[in-house]
């Protein structure tokens, strides 16, 4: 408890001040936070959905086209495609939470498989399984995006709730406590002082 003087009642009230627009910045904060969260959350679910689309149209695409060239050539030309492609990752600034913009490299040629027959059924594989590599990426980069903000959310929430439940009130209650002994100091000494004065004036009477 801070010892009752003037000072430390002017510099409370201060505090007190500036922790209550800490306060409000962070819900501020908190409640972009959510919005960006539910953003995410929703394009997240929709881009998982059409991965699923994607996923089940490229493997169809496999099935015909084993159809036309075949279960050997389709392995062999497997052999021939990179495993993964290389992807960059930047970073963007939400409220102080980094999150990542993952994309591809672009290659600067692309395997085509025009020596085989019936090669725009390969080609279209290629393509849609390309199409579903994105698909992969942009969901990776959404749900890493997604974990940072629950984080940071959680972070700030246990920070709006020390103020309300704690620090604020704490602060208020000894800015109250400081008050009512300045005033019960002020009291007593204008009693005291009463008190003298009348000493003096009976003083001067009995000369």
């Amino acid at each position: 408890m801070l010892n009752p003087t003037r000072i430390n009642l002017i510099n409370l009230r201060r505090r007190i001040v500036i922790a209550r627009k800490g306060h409000d910045i962070l819900k501020r904060k908190r409640e972009i936070l959510v919005i960006e969260f539910l953003k995410l959350l929703k394009q997240s679910k929709q881009s998982r959905s059409a991965l699923n689309d994607m996923m089940q149209q490229s493997y169809k695409m496999v099935t015909t086209a084993s159809t036309y060239v075949g279960n050997f050539e389709l392995e062999s030309i497997a052999q021939y495609m990179t495993e993964a492609e290389p992807v960059k990752i930047k970073v963007r600034n939400i409220m102080g939470v980094k999150i990542p913009d993952i994309s591809r490299v672009q290659q600067k040629a692309n395997l085509t498989f025009s020596i085989l027959p019936s090669s725009l059924a390969v080609d279209d594989i290629h393509g849609t399984f390309s199409k579903a590599t994105n698909a992969i990426i942009d969901i990776a980069q959404r749900e890493q995006g997604l974990k940072r903000l629950v984080i940071e959310i959680d972070k700030t929430k246990r920070r709006v709730n020390a103020l309300d439940y704690k620090v604020i009130p704490n602060m208020l209650s000894q800015s109250k406590y400081i008050r009512m002994r300045l005033e019960e100091i002020d009291r007593d000494t204008f009693s005291a002082l009463k008190h003298v004065k009348r000493k003096l004036a009976s003083k001067n009477q009995a000369e």
